[in-house]
């Protein structure tokens, strides 16, 4: 590793030489401006990217007090990207501000990790580890020194790893990372009753037999939703309860099992550290709107639990990320009071 090491100290003196007269390192920014002026330019692309991209992306990488990793990405790894999008749809992601800043924003680590701490957490992981990126999403880092490191398809270039800038590292990879986007939150329940232990067979069914506008809302792609999802044993839980006959007769009727449905569902993303910070804010209690127009009450701590209605939050399994909206799995069936009887 030591090798390594003073290959990329080598390589930041000749990558960066209007700095070498300085004392004071330069920022990840400068590092690639510099590196474009280069006899064999590495980060053109990169630059024009934070260049069309947010202009807080530019200010991140300048800021002297912050710390940051950057995968950076060479000439080489933008110019395989154009050729397996095509010129026309390449281009037209360096046009789209919004999806250029979280292509780049999925580049970096909040924090300082060099080739020495991600050795270490391979070792410690069974060779492979995931981390979170400043877009929220996380990457996998997998391998060893001897075979090669990946950061998700790409090839860490371990001759070019840990170039220290006075805000972070930089380390080169092979392959522009592009995070996957998000499916809406009626594909996330589809896929889960399509897995090995299928959760959701039944909210899909009930989803299918309401009105459809349920179903539309969550496939809506500009939708902001959170939805309380209960489970199968969930439904299987409440068909006990009213029997069989009872059950079937909600199932069957479109405007009962809608209002039903919509009232497991908010109109606004709120995720679980929200709702720790209301229950702190309200003394452990407080109640919510839903799409219905009927409220539901959220109540209890992280310590002992936390209830919705009469359901219990699974706190394994909040904060499941949609491109519409946020899911959270709940151990009952919410039943509107028009609908308990």
């Amino acid at each position: 590793m030591r090798k390594i090491l003073s290959l990329v100290l080598l390589l930041a003196l000749l990558v960066v030489p209007s700095f070498a007269q300085d004392d004071m390192e330069p920022t990840i920014a400068e590092i690639v401006v510099a590196s474009t002026e280069a006899e064999e330019p590495e980060f053109t692309t990169l630059l024009t990217a934070v260049t069309l991209a947010d202009e807080s992306i530019l200010e991140a990488l300048s800021d002297e007090e912050a710390e940051f990793t950057v995968f950076a990405p060479t000439d080489a790894a933008f110019a395989a990207l154009a050729e397996a999008l095509g010129e026309e749809e390449f281009n037209a992601v360096l046009e789209d501000t919004e999806f250029l800043t979280d292509i780049l924003l999925y580049h970096v680590l909040d924090g300082a990790v060099f080739s020495g701490d991600v050795v270490e957490l391979l070792d410690e992981n069974m060779g492979e580890f995931e981390v979170e990126t400043l877009l929220g999403d996380y990457i996998t880092v997998a391998g060893n020194v001897e075979d090669g490191i990946t950061i998700n398809d790409a090839n860490l270039v371990l001759e070019m790893v840990d170039i220290e800038a006075s805000n972070g590292v930089i380390h080169v990879i092979d392959a522009v990372l592009v995070p996957a986007e998000l499916p809406t939150i009626a594909e996330i329940v589809v896929a889960s009753t399509e897995a090995e232990e299928p959760e959701f067979t039944t909210l899909l069914a009930a989803v299918g037999l309401a009105d459809p506008a349920v179903l539309e809302a969550l496939s809506d792609e500009e939708a902001e939703l959170t939805v309380f999802a209960p489970t199968d044993a969930a439904f299987a839980a409440l068909a006990e309860a009213l029997g069989e006959e009872t059950f079937n007769a909600i199932l069957e009727d479109t405007d009962a099992l809608t209002g039903i449905l919509l009232y497991h569902v908010l109109g606004s993303e709120v995720y679980s550290e929200d709702v720790v910070g209301l229950l702190e804010e309200n003394d452990g209690e407080f109640t919510v709107v839903t799409l219905s127009g009927e409220e539901i009450t959220v109540a209890g701590n992280v310590e002992d639990g936390i209830t919705i209605n009469d359901a219990n939050l699974i706190l394994e399994l909040v904060d499941i990320e949609a491109s519409n909206g946020v899911i959270h799995v709940i151990d009952a069936v919410l039943v509107p009071m028009g609908e308990e009887e």
